[in-house]
């Protein structure tokens, strides 16, 4: 089987590297407007079915109960990398959450930025599991769970009533039908799912068209995830990430996950857009987000130079000089 290629990277005049992959982009009306390779090809959301996990807590009225900052609900959205301000948020949120750390069943781990990495080494500091990539959204389940008198041990179990309740949401979202979904274990342990790109896109879409759900409780709890998304984009990811770019953005709503794939929407534009880098790079979605966002004539233009900010079309060696150039084939 043969792929599309969505991005080439360049040197000395000639190509070095290809990234095959899958585009889908949506409007209001679920139509696709643009694709490239097989849309129907299912993918898993890796991380970036964090918006869609974080819904059942977001229900519930923990957030007020636990008197939560905003800073604080964010983590249960977020890719965290170690910051300084992330250990101090995941420290205040498990403290108010009456948790400890033992019960998360994600592996231990240093900050993944390089900086915090370098210093918690050298202060001779133990890996932590409050310090895993995921242990936000952890702290959400096991919080979940709590206050609904689920069993707490096995909150990452298939069959736990938490997992079966994200599924539920999942299928409404994306309009999958369940016996379409696959079904997989993500890094952090706990159940991931797989759709196909076009409704991965169509989940998406429905935190910037909220309308669009027949539940208007539900309706209220995407928004509400989407605005603390934005209110704290440095908590979902860090500092210099695309994520946080986009996040800072209000007309955008942006989750990415392992494995190339990643996830955003417009609010003005009304429109989602579900990415599937089939090498498994996240190196390159700063120039392929964009170049769609200028394909899409998106009219924040400092939104697209913040991108390419983060890593230009020009391919720069370690002098400093331009050797070559990552070309997005749209």
């Amino acid at each position: 089987m043969t792929y599309a290629v969505i991005v080439e990277e360049h040197r000395g005049g000639r190509i070095e590297n290809i990234h095959q992959g899958i585009i889908c982009v949506v409007n209001d009306k679920k139509e696709v407007i643009y694709e490239k390779g097989n849309i129907g090809s299912h993918v898993y959301y890796r991380s970036a079915m964090k918006p869609i996990q974080a819904i059942p807590i977001f229900q519930t009225t923990i957030i007020e109960k636990y008197k939560l900052s905003l800073e604080e609900a964010a983590l249960f959205t977020a890719s965290q990398r170690g910051e300084k301000y992330h250990q101090e948020a995941l420290v205040k949120l498990i403290g108010k959450l009456g948790l400890s750390e033992e019960m998360l069943i994600c592996g231990a781990s240093y900050p993944l930025n390089d900086k915090p990495k370098e210093q918690y080494i050298w202060d001779h500091k133990p890996k932590r599991k409050l310090l895993h990539n995921c242990a936000g959204k952890h702290l959400g389940f096991l919080a979940y769970a709590k206050e609904k008198g689920y069993e707490l041990s096995s909150y990452a179990d298939p069959e736990h009533p938490l997992q079966k309740e994200i599924l539920m949401q999942l299928v409404n979202l994306s309009e999958t039908p369940i016996d379409n979904i696959n079904s997989g274990v993500d890094g952090c342990g706990v159940p991931v799912y797989g759709v196909p790109l076009k409704n991965m896109a169509i989940s998406y879409l429905k935190f910037v068209a909220p309308e669009l759900i027949a539940d208007k409780h539900l309706a209220q709890v995407v928004t509400q995830i989407g605005e603390v998304m934005n209110a704290h984009p440095e908590i979902v990811a860090s500092h210099n990430f695309i994520c946080t770019v986009l996040l800072e953005d209000k007309n955008i709503i942006a989750k990415g996950g392992a494995q190339g794939v990643y996830c955003l929407a417009l609010k003005k534009e009304r429109i989602s857009i579900a990415i599937k880098v089939l090498s498994g790079s996240e190196l390159v979605w700063p120039v392929l987000v964009a170049e769609l966002l200028e394909k899409l004539n998106y009219s924040n233009k400092e939104t697209i130079f913040r991108l390419l900010a983060i890593r230009p079309k020009a391919i720069i060696n370690d002098n400093g000089k331009p050797i070559g150039e990552t070309r997005a084939t749209l």
